[in-house]
């Protein structure tokens, strides 16, 4: 079993952001170094560039070309942009779009080899994304499409302490979510979401609550009928099926009624009815979680900052726990699955005194 630490990928994300103030922030501190081992995916011309301009001196680092190069005890930066990108601070610009991608196509092919062993991503500028090479809503979608256990299915998670917010729809339009739902999605999501609990958060058996489309959970059909056609058959087949599950709730007297304590998952039927009253309660420390990955990912709660990108005052506190949360992560989930690898082998011994010989005329169904 190998002892060396635990390897933590981390992207750049979108260069003229607060990505790499919250990351350099992190590293100003050393201690944190002896929890794993980092590989900044990104740019050291980019990263000296900001340490510079926010006057970080005390945070230092070594440059790799390989993620087998990387050292314990000092953050490593592998440089994997393809020319010396311009820092245009709080601009969107295609040059930062292109920088992000190289650096997530790098990370990932790297965990996948494993050369590292969980991933954690800075955010990342959708509209400046290369098309061409990223045709996705968001992290969430690309790496649903080439790391999902299952093919297709994925799992974006807030999270903070004992709260949990999944989304049953992500980075969709709003006039798009009814058409979108169905008992089928919803119920994969509820699975989804209780393996993950399971597998990555050491939750035995968790207890779900689900969300409603419509204001007061559709009052009755006065409202909308999507509760009783789509969400409450699906909460129903889950429960059948093992699923602690309960619900629809009212999304906005749910938040409000001490509820949320109650349970230990969160499935909102679309990404504001769940992001914005977690994002109010938890901005600061939520840290954003994929389910259903073949790596353990994690992200800030938190987008590319570009309001204040540059002044120096970008909270890390989201990064932080977001690569805290992801050795948690797998470290339940190697833990998970060393107990559930493989059932205990039957095994015969002679249940007489220790120096008898065994009876070989006994057969094994005798024991």
């Amino acid at each position: 079993m190998s002892t060396r630490k635990i390897r933590v990928a981390i992207t750049h994300g979108d260069i003229n952001g607060i990505g790499y103030e919250v990351v350099l922030k992190i590293f100003e501190d050393e201690r944190i170094l002896e929890l794993f081992t980092p590989i900044l995916y990104g740019s050291s011309h980019i990263a000296n560039f900001w340490k510079a301009h926010l006057g970080l001196e005390h945070v230092s680092w070594q440059v790799i070309r390989q993620a087998s190069e990387a050292k314990d005890g000092v953050l490593n930066i592998l440089d994997c942009t393809t020319g010396r990108e311009q820092v245009e601070i709080g601009q969107p610009t295609d040059a930062a779009g292109r920088a992000a991608f190289e650096a997530l196509e790098r990370a990932t092919a790297d965990i996948r080899m494993g050369l590292c062993d969980v991933l954690v991503t800075a955010p990342i500028n959708k509209a400046v994304m290369p098309r061409d090479l990223f045709p996705f809503n968001g992290h969430t979608d690309y790496l649903e499409a080439i790391a999902a256990r299952t093919p297709g299915e994925s799992l974006m998670v807030l999270a903070s302490g004992d709260c949990r917010v999944a989304l049953a729809t992500t980075h969709i339009p709003v006039s798009a979510i009814a058409s979108r739902l169905s008992s089928e999605l919803i119920l994969r999501k509820l699975r989804l979401l209780e393996a993950g609990l399971q597998r990555d958060f050491g939750i035995t058996k968790p207890r779900l609550a689900v969300l409603g489309l419509n204001p007061h959970a559709g009052d009755k059909g006065l409202m909308g009928n999507e509760e009783d056609t789509i969400i409450r058959p699906a909460i129903e087949e889950a429960f059948t099926s093992g699923i602690i599950t309960f619900g629809p709730f009212p999304g906005d007297g749910f938040w409000g009624s001490g509820r949320v304590d109650s349970f230990d998952g969160i499935l909102a039927m679309y990404h504001d009815q769940g992001l914005a009253p977690f994002k109010a309660l938890y901005m600061n420390e939520g840290i954003n979680v994929t389910l259903g990955l073949s790596f353990v990912r994690t992200s800030p709660d938190h987008g590319t900052g570009y309001d204040i990108a540059g002044k120096g005052i970008a909270d890390p506190t989201s990064m932080r726990e977001a690569i805290y949360s992801a050795l948690d992560i797998y470290r339940h989930r190697r833990s998970y699955d060393e107990a559930t690898r493989n059932p205990l082998r039957r095994h015969y011994h002679n249940r007489g005194r220790d120096d008898e010989k065994l009876d070989t005329t006994s057969t094994p169904d005798e024991y």
